[in-house]
């Protein structure tokens, strides 16, 4: 096997989750040239050293104005390349997109072509079976993708994005900080689906009372449309307001030097994960079972309501409601106190 390519086109959290299976197929293929193809935004979460090349296109591929020379080039890119294998790391959901990764895999003219299948993965030449979202976490449906190819590892721990670099850029953010345990707090859920945010005065009240329980020191993170200012406003006691200070990698410096994340179901919620960061995540219309944090090494806890209309996106093989209801119950109902809960359940703040 000497030229692999992995298709992955997606978000910052979904290039995340697949990291495990990413360093499992660098492991059996140490030789081998691996290219990847994912957003601009999510080429900043990868590692260094997992792959060998990316390649970035919009998600949509041709539906900007101005896109088809682009990606004509880029077909034509992945025809020359002669791979052996492309390896689609995605659920067969919409028609559309299975229109896409099909052409992607005509364009590169590999022998072997491999993902999940639900039904509508016929032109695959090696298949695991896509039982739904949620039946397997993220993370454990691309490793089975890979095992395809022999690729096997127990290590099954994100891989964190940020450099020796990154580090020594946000220690003057985090200067001065006291001496109480770090909470990151990242209000926000990502431009997909703004039905998952809480709000803001619910993460105020959360951060004032660690801050007089646990002496916590408040690090609210995430970019300047993520509500951050909302928050430190409504707060009574001291925060450090980071939002738009950082680049991604710089921001997983950052989380790697805290105690603990807070946040919704979001990209920045992976990267906490991804640096083994506890984190107390809350979900509503998303899936938990498919996105949860997955953090193998340290404890880490959802917080939902548990409604039974909850999750009503990304269940089964649909897509189904991704911007929720109308009252968004499930995140509108959850208070303050069943978070704080979860945040003493998990001990990880206690002296």
């Amino acid at each position: 096997m000497n030229r692999i390519l992995i298709v992955k086109l997606a978000d910052i959290g979904d290039v995340i989750t697949a990291t495990p299976a990413l360093a499992a197929l660098r492991q059996r293929f140490p030789a081998a040239q691996i290219d990847l193809l994912t957003t601009p935004a999510a080429a900043a979460a990868l590692p260094a050293g997992l792959v060998d090349r990316v390649l970035t296109a919009p998600r949509s591929l041709a539906r900007r104005p101005g896109a088809l020379p682009a990606l004509l080039r880029l077909l034509a890119s992945l025809r020359q390349a002669c791979y052996d294998a492309a390896l689609f790391l995605h659920h067969l959901t919409l028609g559309a997109g299975v229109a896409k990764y099909r052409l992607l895999a005509a364009a590169t003219g590999a022998p072997l072509l491999l993902g999940l299948d639900n039904g509508k993965g016929g032109w695959l030449t090696h298949r695991v079976p896509d039982e739904g979202f949620g039946a397997w976490h993220e993370v454990e449906y691309w490793l089975q993708v890979v095992e395809l190819l022999g690729a096997q590892t127990s290590d099954a721990r994100l891989r964190p994005c940020y450099s020796a670099t990154d580090l020594a850029a946000v220690t003057p953010l985090l200067a001065g900080l006291g001496p109480g345990p770090r909470v990151a707090i990242h209000p926000g859920s990502g431009g997909y689906a703004p039905a998952r945010r809480w709000e803001p005065a619910k993460w105020a009240a959360v951060a004032d009372a660690l801050i007089q329980r646990y002496g916590a020191q408040i690090i609210l993170v995430g970019a300047p449309s993520d509500n951050v200012d909302a928050v430190q406003a409504a707060m009574a006691g001291p925060a450090r307001n980071l939002a738009g200070q950082t680049t991604l990698p710089q921001l997983a410096a950052v989380l790697a030097q805290c105690d603990l994340f807070l946040g919704a179901d979001s990209g920045v919620m992976h990267l906490a994960a991804s640096v083994d960061l506890p984190v107390v995540a809350l979900f509503g219309p998303s899936n938990h079972l498919a996105w949860g944090p997955w953090t193998p090494e340290n404890p880490s806890t959802v917080v939902r309501l548990g409604l039974r209309c909850s999750p009503c996106s990304y269940v089964g093989h649909n897509v189904g409601a991704r911007n929720g209801c109308w009252h968004r119950s499930c995140m509108a109902d959850l208070q303050p106190e069943q978070v704080l809960a979860a945040v003493e359940a998990l001990g990880v703040l206690d002296a």
